[in-house]
């Protein structure tokens, strides 16, 4: 047998020294090293700059002009895979916090006190004490079980759950499903039944499908550059091209062209966007959750602690016959029992004296003091009664040290109700706290100023009018009941009948006071809110009125959602607000009947019977404060303080990354084939509009390309996929979850931009005067490179929103909103005109420039106002006409 006070402080430490630490050896993390090498064996880009660079050192050898261009090709490499290896490490790391944030926890004895602890901390020895839904955090011996029933398909793949009685065996990874139970920890870690099959079990989480869509969406890009760029090439060879200018373009447009970044950009925003919502309470778990927030219709939501404080306080009893009123609230035992305003004690009522003490011993919740501040260690509604009994000069460990529990009838969902067992001067006396209809059922007597009398339909229907009236007050409850000479078997059909009503007691949980403004906000973006609870039908309409739910809520109970066929149940589930006296599995069938109505659904949950709908549901959220275990790992999200405001933030942070996702895409389309087509335009227009080879006098270079995608583009680009909120994102309705990121919104956004750029630099580098007489083509291409640089120092913060104009937004959201953004570009102009003017670029024709004076740059930023004002009533037109795409 162990310590019955568990291991101490000390002992624990030196275990923890001596075994380690209880977790799964894991395959091996990402290192730095390979994010190092994924630079190049997964990024194709690389080996054609690469190829561009030992094509110029081959040049070099003819010409030692082109050395040069080895060194500058070497330096955009080295940008590439440095910027590459920094991103995606930032990312590994960001996703290694969140999942240190879902650390699962466990009840150890430590000290002769219950205490929670990380289960990686768990050692041979320790006490756990463990209830139903709990993850059992390592192999361990049963010490004491009530009615306990644990699921091992983990290790067996049996799915039915296994009885277990004291000196029985628990395995870690295995997960309690009925009843509780304390044990003795026997192993740990990698010493467990589950660690000798781990490398069998463990599994990589798979690609999202936005991430899959975005991956084909570059290899068709690909396709599309390569089906072009040998079109370009051949049309060079044709035209007798000067082969090694021809390559490096080639090579060059291959970067401008091929969008490879796309899907590392994509997961860089997800996971930094992941981060964000941590840091707001909400832990996403999965990838996929992600994507998902942005379509969410409907959110199904518990009321208790989610849309209420779940700080729960008696305010009103119903016994004797008479209202009680309770003074006092939270966990402070402090206040006073009166009845018309004077005091109402045990003394006076033994009715009462006897619901207190019911209240108590049917009871598993503890208030404990430290440093002056109460805590409770339960459940909020126990801790609730625990606290009426200590204002009444109760305490709790007395009665229990006085009436020793023999057996404890566990309260489920189902059952709606607790029953222990205690002894009562040497007799076997049954107390019973739960919903008052079902207590109700299972009572014959009443006890009415201490005396037991027969329980008429009259005391039922005056008790229920009652339970009305309480639950219309925005009270939570609850009925309590006694039985004397209790007979073994301690089972519920023989142990819960003929039981003797105490009274009512009626509880107040206030709802969060942020929570009316995110039911607001929900409904602004489309999002219906239905509630889904356990409580009685007057109660939740009562807290739904309370939190401007709706005007005239829609309320069905869950007997009635049991009679309703598939039809009706169908035809009524759009109208339906809140799902009143609702079982678990009653959640599961209602997210079904969303589903089939074609609702995106969020769906709430804590305890072990909700883990079904939760993982059914397309964005399952679990509790972190009061959720089980088996919930929690269900989810794709899980709020840390379970709040419903939370629930709200994690959708428009979904709805902010996957704008992000829209911009860069949007961006980086549009810039990176304007240069393509710049190309082809003059390639295939200079022979016949002007008789002078498009490659002889071609706009740009090889390296200018080469400079503008590494250096100018993909910086300002990832700066606008972590772009902040600027314009309210819950002011719209849900996104299609089919969309495309290149939906035909976006493609009438980035095609005719990238045209209208193309041509306006054509037009500039044209006015630079490139042909004979004058033959100024180093200026024409100045200029050219120059137009390309305004229009990413001007017209980049356009991108800042795909929906709302900039003038709508105002110069100081526009310029400062994004720190990030602003500063890209900060840094990006210096190294701009360092190559346009420094001489040591222009050496050996690194850089075909000229320095260029004022008439020239007021052509440049004349072109940039234009595209910018292009780009704004580009937005304007395909938004007014294309509302349906968002």
């Amino acid at each position: 047998m162990p310590e019955q006070e568990g291991l101490t402080k000390e002992e624990a430490k030196d275990r923890l020294e001596e075994y380690g630490s209880n977790e799964l050896e894991k395959e091996e993390g990402t290192s730095r090293l390979d994010i190092f090498i994924r630079q190049f064996s997964k990024n194709f880009l690389v080996w054609i700059l690469i190829a561009a660079a030992v094509i110029s050192y081959i040049a070099s050898i003819y010409d030692p002009g082109k050395i040069y261009t080895f060194y500058f090709v070497n330096v955009i490499v080295g940008i590439i895979v440095v910027s590459g290896y920094v991103q995606e490490w930032k990312a590994e790391k960001a996703m290694e916090e969140l999942e240190a944030m879902v650390e699962p926890t466990t009840t150890v004895e430590r000290d002769g006190k219950l205490k929670e602890i990380p289960s990686i901390d768990v050692v041979p020895g320790d006490l756990l004490v463990l209830d139903r839904g709990a993850k059992i955090p390592a192999d361990a011996e049963v010490v004491e079980a009530n009615d306990l029933h644990v699921n091992e398909a983990v290790l067996t793949g049996e799915s039915n759950p296994v009885g277990k009685e004291e000196g029985d065996e628990l395995y870690s990874g295995t997960t309690i499903t009925e009843g509780k139970c304390r044990a003795e920890v026997t192993a740990t870690g990698m010493e467990t039944e589950l660690g000798k099959i781990a490398d069998e079990i463990q599994e990589e989480e798979p690609e999202t499908p936005l991430q899959k869509r975005i991956k084909m969406l570059a290899k068709r890009f690909a396709y599309l550059s390569l089906v072009t760029l040998t079109v370009f090439f051949g049309l060079g060879l044709w035209e007798q091209a000067q082969i090694f200018d021809l390559l490096i373009v080639t090579l060059a447009l291959a970067v401008a062209a091929v969008p490879e970044g796309l899907p590392l950009a994509v997961t860089v925003t997800l996971s930094h966007g992941m981060k964000d919502m941590a840091e707001k309470n909400a832990i996403v778990r999965k990838m996929l959750a992600v994507e998902g927030l942005g379509s969410t219709t409907v959110i199904c939501t518990d009321k208790t602690g989610t849309l209420t404080k779940n700080e729960m306080t008696v305010k009103k009893m119903y016994l004797d016959g008479k209202e009680v009123e309770v003074d006092g609230s939270g966990y402070v035992p402090q206040g006073d029992i009166k009845y018309k305003a004077q005091p109402y004690t045990p003394d006076k009522s033994e009715t009462l004296g006897l619901f207190l003490k019911t209240g108590m011993l049917c009871n598993n919740a503890e208030l404990h003091v430290e440093e002056g501040n109460y805590e409770m260690n339960g459940d909020p509604t126990e801790g609730a009664l625990v606290v009426l009994g200590e204002k009444a000069d109760f305490k709790k460990e007395d009665l229990e040290g006085k009436h020793e529990r023999k057996k404890e009838i566990m309260f489920s969902s189902g059952r709606k109700r607790m029953t222990t067992i205690n002894d009562v001067d040497g007799e076997n006396w049954a107390f019973m706290k739960g919903a008052p209809e079902v207590v109700l059922d299972r009572c014959s007597h009443i006890m009415v100023d201490g005396d037991r009398r027969e329980l008429t339909e009259e005391d039922k229907h005056e008790l229920l009018e009652k339970n009305s009236e309480f639950a219309e007050d925005a009270l939570r409850v609850l009925a309590l009941a006694y039985r004397e000479g209790v007979e073994k078997p301690f089972q519920e059909d023989n142990v819960e009948q003929d039981m003797t009503l105490l009274g009512l007691a009626g509880m107040i949980d206030p709802p969060r006071p942020e929570v009316k403004d995110s039911i607001a906000m929900c409904e602004s973006a489309g999002i219906n809110v239905k509630m889904v609870t356990g409580d009685n039908p007057e109660t939740a309409k009562a807290i739904a009125e309370d939190i401007e739910l709706t005007d005239n809520p829609e309320v069905v109970t869950g007997d009635e959602l049991e009679e309703m066929s598939e039809d009706e149940l169908h035809e009524r589930i759009p109208e339906v607000d809140i799902y009143a006296r609702t079982r678990p599995e009653q959640k599961l069938h209602i997210v079904e009947a969303l589903q089939e109505n074609d609702e995106i659904v969020a769906m709430t949950g804590d305890g072990i019977n909700d883990a079904p709908a939760v993982k059914r549901a397309d964005i399952g959220v679990g509790m972190g404060e009061k959720g089980t275990d088996v919930t929690r790992e269900a989810s794709e999200i899980v709020l840390e303080d379970d709040n419903f405001h939370t629930i709200v933030e994690a959708v428009k942070d979904g709805r902010r990354i996957y704008d992000n996702l829209e911009k860069f895409t949007v961006y980086l389309v549009s810039r990176n084939f304007a240069e393509v087509i710049t190309l082809m335009l003059a390639v295939l227009t200079f022979p016949l509009l002007f008789g002078y080879s498009g490659f002889a006098y071609i706009p740009l270079v090889g390296l200018q390309i080469l400079f503008i995608n590494v250096i100018g583009q993909e910086f300002p680009a990832i700066s606008l996929g972590l772009d902040p909120e600027i314009e309210d994102v819950m002011d719209r309705e849900p996104r299609d979850p089919g969309q495309k990121i290149l939906s035909p919104r976006n493609l009438l956004l980035s095609v005719p931009l990238a045209f209208f750029v193309a041509i306006t630099g054509l037009v500039i580098f044209l006015l630079g005067n490139p042909f004979p007489p004058e033959e100024s083509l180093d200026r024409a291409r100045t200029m050219k490179f120059s137009a390309i640089a305004a229009l990413i120092f001007i017209t980049t913060f356009n991108f800042r929103s795909l929906r709302e104009s900039v003038f709508d937004m105002g110069l100081r959201e526009t310029l400062f909103g994004n720190k990030l953004l602003l500063a890209s570009v900060s840094v990006i102009a210096p190294a701009w005109f360092a190559v346009i003017y420094l001489p040591f670029f222009t050496r050996e024709g690194l850089f075909p420039h000229t320095p260029i004076g004022l008439w020239e740059w007021g052509v440049v930023l004349a072109a940039a106002v234009v595209t910018f004002l292009f780009i704004e009533g580009l937005k304007k037109l395909v938004n007014d006409h294309m509302p349906d795409e968002f």
